[in-house]
């Protein structure tokens, strides 16, 4: 589950022997030894969205940054080995989307938008979201699929549970929501009324910026997966309410 998870990074060969290579070898153990693996992908291998979010096989995409394409690399590695039946017992790679929840803290600027959100508003009493440049967006109103980290582990549970199953899978609700959204989910959930900020988009992530994702969960439900994903709200205040506001040391 481990990885470079930076969207922003420059270094190729650096991303690639984290997300690429050491996933790969990762890959080899498993099968030479038999044990089962499950390893993260992501959303971002899926690109500005154009081609859909459907975690089909057999479809090519266009990651946006070298994070995606690390991700992306090692999937079809992994798509190509078990077509040849060299592969571990169980394999399933599952495409992450926008995750968010305790136990994030360590990621730095890749933490979620709900814990910068809560910072900002504890530091300077306002949140600050990117300004839309895409006609078809307003400010605030790109969208991401975003879920709540109980509703990953129970995937991933459930995973455990039919070892028969592999394949890549996506990771989310179904349901796109906007950032505004999750925002005013952080307001309500501290009993604030919402200030939100639009500011300029950095130069570095304006042309590889993902204006929405929504995941394709019908292959897992296909499968016989109950998708039962909390809504922003409900994942949002629980977050909030019995982590960030509990522990002062992430407020």
């Amino acid at each position: 589950m481990g990885a470079n998870s930076s969207t922003t990074e420059t270094n190729f060969r650096l991303i690639y022997n984290i997300n690429t290579r050491f996933t790969r070898n990762l890959w080899k153990w498993c099968t030479q030894n038999k044990v089962r693996f499950i390893y993260a992908s992501s959303a971002a291998t899926y690109g500005d969205g154009s081609k859909g979010f459907d975690d089909a096989e057999n479809k090519i995409y266009e990651p946006l940054n070298i994070y995606g394409l690390s991700k992306y690399l090692f999937d079809r590695y992994a798509i190509k080995q078990a077509k040849n039946s060299i592969c571990p017992p169980q394999w399933v790679g599952l495409k992450f989307f926008n995750v968010y929840g305790p136990n994030e803290y360590h990621k730095g600027n890749m933490q979620s938008v709900v814990k910068h959100a809560l910072d900002q508003y504890n530091n300077n009493g306002i949140v600050k979201l990117f300004k839309s440049y895409n006609d078809k967006f307003k400010n605030g109103q790109q969208t991401r699929d975003f879920i709540y980290i109980d509703d990953c582990i129970s995937l991933i549970n459930w995973l455990l549970e039919n070892k028969n199953i592999s394949g890549l899978f996506n990771c989310g609700t179904g349901t796109e929501r906007s950032f505004e959204d999750l925002v005013n989910s952080m307001f309500k959930a501290i009993n604030a009324p919402p200030k939100i900020e639009y500011i300029e988009m950095p130069d570095n992530i304006k042309h590889q910026y993902q204006y929405y994702t929504r995941a394709n969960m019908e292959k897992i439900k296909d499968k016989g997966y109950k998708v039962k994903a909390l809504t922003l709200e409900e994942g949002v205040y629980d977050y909030v309410t019995k982590y960030l506001l509990s522990n002062d040391k992430y407020k």
